[in-house]
């Protein structure tokens, strides 16, 4: 209908009639729009909400002060955090993300035909980045020291290692990790990528960095992109133990990272410390709580996750299909098929109302 056909049909209408009408077509409008509801979305392992004004403030104060000039060293940024996680600055690199320092690591360390062992499924980056340096990938049966112990030989080099792991959310304890150290010939060095490290529960946040006091072949990553919910800043850090320095040196970008993007972090971790603490502690309840209401389900629910996500598989019903199930509901998962098993999906763990969407949708859907 056009605009003047629509002024048309109230000719020769009462007003009373023509404000009844006018009315009755506002209310079925709001009842469409109250009717309609958005997808949520639990297919990534990045935080859903936007930054905290603080952090954009920072940033638009930096970006206001001049983007003419050449940035500068992220020397205050590799300072702070070297402070909060208690290691010499020296020990700390900055890059653009975790990925680019992991992918950097490879490339150092990996000769052709060196092997790269990771346990499998796990984070799709490590099988591209051995090969990219010209090695080679072994896979680990599961997520364990003794199956990772199994898979070594002569020619390994390295191993990558997220804890808690990408797909699965499965943890390996610091006591393991200190055991599967120890057993490693001297010319293996582990990568130990804890993007997810934030959401662990059962272990303080920086147990894992005294190993690197004891363990110099050990380099620990860690990024801002998911519990900090900053990833289109590119932030991530490595850690390394004594000796280390001239490693971390040649891993991190040749030309340092953004100037906005170390202002931002920067201000996030002056100010936003008690935010991260509130998201973890509401994804460990709304994780144990999910746990509970979905063993009641035709599911696996898989290994025990201290992660922001859940590994899961129905019965009969391959991933895709489920994740396809979901998706007409509402619901957005990742299918199992990309991250190494077709008959699982992964879904994020964020609050109760985006957790009661998909308990719902997994309740229609099986």
């Amino acid at each position: 209908m056009g605009l003047l056909d629509h002024y048309k049909q109230f000719e020769g209408m009462e007003p009373e009639e023509v404000s009844a009408q006018l009315r009755e077509e506002a209310d079925e409008r709001r009842r469409k729009a109250l009717a309609t509801v958005d997808p949520v979305d639990l297919s990534a392992t990045t935080w859903p909400d936007y930054p905290p004004p603080s952090v954009v403030n920072a940033i638009t104060f930096t970006a206001r002060r001049g983007l003419h000039n050449y940035m500068e060293t992220a020397g205050e940024l590799r300072a702070e955090i070297a402070h909060l996680r208690g290691v010499p600055a020296e020990r700390v690199v900055i890059g653009d993300g975790a990925s680019q320092l992991l992918v950097s690591a490879a490339q150092t360390l990996i000769e052709p035909g060196d092997e790269l062992i990771t346990p499998w499924p796990s984070y799709q980056l490590y099988p591209v980045m051995a090969r990219e340096a010209r090695g080679e990938v072994v896979t680990a049966a599961t997520h364990s020291v003794d199956a990772i112990l199994e898979a070594v030989s002569d020619k390994t080099r390295l191993v990558a290692l997220c804890n808690p792991n990408d797909p699965s959310g499965e943890l390996i304890p610091v006591k393991e990790l200190e055991r599967l150290l120890s057993a490693l010939p001297e010319r293996v060095a582990v990568l130990l990528d804890e993007a997810l490290r934030d959401f662990v529960g059962s272990e303080k946040l920086d147990d894992t960095v005294g190993l690197c006091e004891r363990h110099p072949r050990l380099l620990i990553f860690r990024s801002f992109s998911k519990a900090w919910g900053m990833a289109g800043l590119r932030c991530g850090y490595a850690i390394g133990g004594p000796g280390s320095e001239g490693l971390l040196t040649t891993i991190g970008p040749p030309l340092g990272i953004g100037e906005l993007t170390q202002a931002g972090v920067l201000e996030a971790l002056r100010s936003d410390s008690k935010l991260i603490a509130d998201r973890t502690k509401t994804v460990a309840k709304e994780r144990k709580r999910l746990r509970k209401a979905l063993a009641d389900m035709p599911l696996d629910l898989g290994p025990a996750s201290e992660a922001n996500i859940l590994w899961l598989a129905a019965e009969e019903i391959d991933g895709a299909e489920l994740a396809a199930r979901l998706a007409r509901a509402g619901v957005i998962v990742r299918a199992g098929g990309t991250l190494g098993d077709p008959q699982r999906i992964r879904a994020a763990v964020q609050d109760q109302a985006a957790g009661d969407r998909l308990l719902r949708a997994l309740a229609s859907a099986l």
